[in-house]
């Protein structure tokens, strides 16, 4: 049971709580009443705002649809004003433009390609809208008139700073130093930069917005330099290190063929005459430089190796120059007499200005060949930059026309006299191919790659040539051949001497020649199919080169076949020839004197190493060649030795009395023999052995049998009395002997 003082406390606090909720209960309530008036208040409020504001709209839309009336008529005015200012403007293009198109676009191409795109535009808008109007004739005409002028400023800039190239430069280009430590590229500038700018910027433009006259076609509405161009392809039509970005471009490509064409044809014309000036004042040029110092390089690379000592000369094109006069002097070296330094059998006189004049010639050609390959990659650069892509192989191919077809004329020219020549049979003539046609071979790459898309006309120019070359140097070596093999015998034409005859001479010098030349030769020969000829098989071809080249080693092996059959067909010449001779020992003194100077003439040179490919015994069938002829000269001397001998001679004893017959036996012994000598040294002292070495070994092993038989012969008789007036037999003591026989093959003792 609860205490009774805590009930009532409880009470208390119980009544205390339910006092303090009714109390809060009657503000809850009192500020609802509040909430309630103010919502009231607010609905009031905002219902007077909307009914206010229904009526500020019903009052302000009108005036806000007649403002916007109002300014859509402004803007209407205002359009119809500048379309109005727009049109009269093409009214006025004529007469703005007027000045500038009379005055031409020389020195302000920019403005002038400005008023060109106003009069374009005028044409268009009269074309659109108005095409029966007066004003279409008159811009037309404008822009006929601008148009014409661009062509003309086209032609004009080409011709006025399109100069020949200076030959100092092509040689300089053509001879760029492989063993310079930094390779200098020489560029060959044909056109000045800002020069070479506008002729793009012009041709792009003729390209671009030419008109054909003939169709009158709509003139296309064209954007101003700065627009994105438009291309065909992963190469543009134009390309220019600073002009691309001026350049006009097209909405639409437009080709006009007639202007096309036109300045194409133009450009072509323009370019291809300074390509032949360039390589003409080339060839000026060797002939000026070699007529006053006899120097055929470039002034300027001598100057540069002046200031510059560790760089080394520019090479040239692979050329050996004085090919006759070297011939000659090797036939001054080897020939005749000439062996041992004294006069030779055969003269033949220098002609040293003609051919100084041919070798000039001939360097100059193969100098043009070179130059006419740089010129033309220089010049198929510059023609990229300034003709479409897809007319520049055709526009290229017209340009070097005219100079490739007059190197050619001259090659067909220089064929054609060793041609002559060979008729002639002057087969030395041939050899002026051979530099020249080893030339065409190493060039023939660049050459190809050059002309790489021209017309298969052109690039069989230069092969033609080549094998014109070749058929005509096969068709002359095989002739030189067979006229060593078939050179007439005619005693007037034999030295009296029996010293080297001509033809030998003349052969060994032209083989000596085919050295500096072997594998240009050899292919000659190969190229023709001449293997058979020489039994050699045709087989070792190259697989990777075309069909007209050769392996080295064959073309070597077949030139020393043909070399074979050279002297083969010498040696039987001569062996015939020898045969004129009524006296054996002189014919075979004329052989002795041919087989040693020929294979003098192998050792001398490297032809001994390029015979010995085919045959390897061919400098001891020389010598054996050689010794048989003196075996043949020295049975000779049998008809004077064969009186110091006792054959059919009884035995003589000391102080017994001879019989006549016998005495006059020993008379006719010593009579024989000193009559007998005497004629062949009277005979022998006018022939000739141009070689001491040879001469010296003659001499001495006949001296030594005849001066030993004479000895004791002499030895046999000297104690016996055959006569009264021994002076008279017992003419020449040995050493007189001894020295009739050193002077023998001596004219001038």
């Amino acid at each position: 049971m609860i205490p009774t003082e805590d009930a009532s406390a409880r009470k208390r606090e119980i009544e205390e709580k339910l006092k303090q909720e009714q109390e809060t209960l009657a503000f809850i309530r009192e500020n609802l009443e509040k909430s309630d008036q103010l919502t009231k208040g607010m609905v009031s409020i905002l219902s007077s705002f909307e009914s206010r504001l229904m009526q500020l709209e019903n009052s302000i839309i009108p005036v806000h649809k007649q403002t916007e009336n109002l300014q859509r008529l402004q803007e209407n005015v205002d359009k119809t004003l500048s379309c109005m200012d727009h049109v009269i403007s093409y009214y006025h293009v004529a007469k703005d433009t007027d000045k500038i198109i009379r005055e031409g676009p020389t020195g302000r191409l920019d403005e002038y390609l400005a008023c060109i795109a106003k009069i374009q535009k005028a044409v268009e808008y009269f074309q659109d809208n108005n095409p029966d109007s007066p004003e279409l004739n008159l811009v037309k005409a404008r822009f006929e008139k601008g148009k014409e002028s661009l062509e003309a400023e086209f032609r004009g800039l080409l011709t006025r700073y399109s100069k020949p190239v200076p030959p100092i430069l092509i040689l300089d280009a053509i001879g760029v130093d492989e063993e310079l430590e930094v390779q200098e590229e020489v560029t060959l500038e044909h056109l000045p930069e800002a020069v070479l700018q506008d002729i793009i910027i012009i041709s792009g433009w003729l390209v671009e917005y030419g008109r054909n006259q003939g169709q009158g076609q709509r003139v296309h509405r064209v954007r101003m330099r700065g627009a994105p161009r438009t291309r065909r392809g992963p190469t543009p039509v134009h390309r220019h290190r600073s002009s691309e970005k001026r350049r006009p471009s097209p909405s639409m490509r437009f080709y006009s063929s007639t202007i096309l064409y036109d300045f194409m044809n133009v450009y072509f014309q323009i370019r291809s005459n300074q390509l032949d000036r360039s390589i003409k004042g080339l060839k000026e040029h060797f002939r000026k430089s070699s007529a006053s110092s006899g120097i055929l390089y470039s002034p300027a690379v001598q100057t540069k190796r002046k200031d510059t000592p560790t760089k080394k000369a520019p090479k040239r094109p692979v050329y050996i120059p004085g090919t006759i006069r070297k011939a000659q002097n090797l036939l001054k070296q080897y020939s005749q007499h000439g062996l041992d330094g004294k006069k030779g059998g055969a003269n033949l006189t220098p002609l040293e200005g003609k051919d100084d004049v041919l070798d000039i010639e001939i360097d100059s050609y193969i100098h043009c060949i070179s130059a006419f390959v740089k010129l033309a990659q220089s010049e198929y650069a510059l023609l990229s930059e300034i003709i479409p892509e897809h007319h520049q192989k055709k526009t290229f191919d017209s340009l070097i026309q005219e100079a490739l077809d007059n190197l050619m004329l001259e090659g067909d020219n220089i064929v054609s006299a060793a041609r002559k020549a060979i008729l002639r049979h002057d087969y030395s003539a041939v050899l002026t191919i051979f530099p020249i046609l080893r030339h065409l071979k190493q060039t023939k790459p660049d050459f190809d790659t050059t002309l790489q898309g021209t017309a298969a006309s052109t690039k069989n120019k230069l092969p033609t040539l080549i094998t014109s070359m070749e058929t005509t140097g096969a068709k002359a070596l095989e002739e030189f051949a067979d006229s060593i093999k078939n050179d007439p015998d005619k005693e007037y034409n034999m030295p009296k001497d029996g010293t080297v005859h001509e033809l030998t001479s003349n052969a060994i010098l032209f083989l000596q020649q085919l050295l500096d030349f072997q594998e240009t030769a050899g292919a000659m020969l190969a190229s023709q199919v001449l293997g058979d000829t020489y039994n050699i098989p045709l087989d070792p071809r190259e697989t990777s080169s075309s069909a007209s080249s050769y392996s080295s080693e064959f073309s070597r092996r077949l030139l020393s076949t043909y070399i074979c059959k050279v002297l083969g067909n010498l040696q039987l010449n001569l062996l015939s020839k020898s045969k004129v001779y009524e006296d054996q020992a002189l014919s075979a003194i004329f052989l002795h004197n041919n087989y040693n100077y020929i294979l003098k003439s192998l050792e001398k040179s490297e032809l001994i190493q390029l015979v010995a490919v085919t045959n390897k015994k061919v400098e001891s069938s020389y010598r054996e060649l050689i010794q048989q002829q003196i075996q043949v000269y020295q049975r000779s001397w049998y008809k004077v030795t064969e009186h110091l001998t006792d054959r059919n001679m009884p035995a003589f004893q000391p102080g017994t009395k001879l019989k006549d017959k016998e005495r006059q036996a020993i008379k006719d012994k010593f009579k024989g023999f000193n009559d007998g000598l005497e004629e062949l040294c009277k005979i022998q002292k006018g022939w000739a052995i141009p070689d001491k070495e040879q001469r010296d070994f003659i001499r001495q092993a006949q001296r030594k049998v005849v001066s030993e038989a004479y000895k004791a012969f002499l030895q046999r008789y000297a104690n016996i009395s055959f006569t009264k007036n021994p002076e008279k037999y017992h003419k020449y003591r040995p050493d007189d002997v001894e020295d009739m026989i050193e002077r023998l093959f001596d004219t001038s003792a």
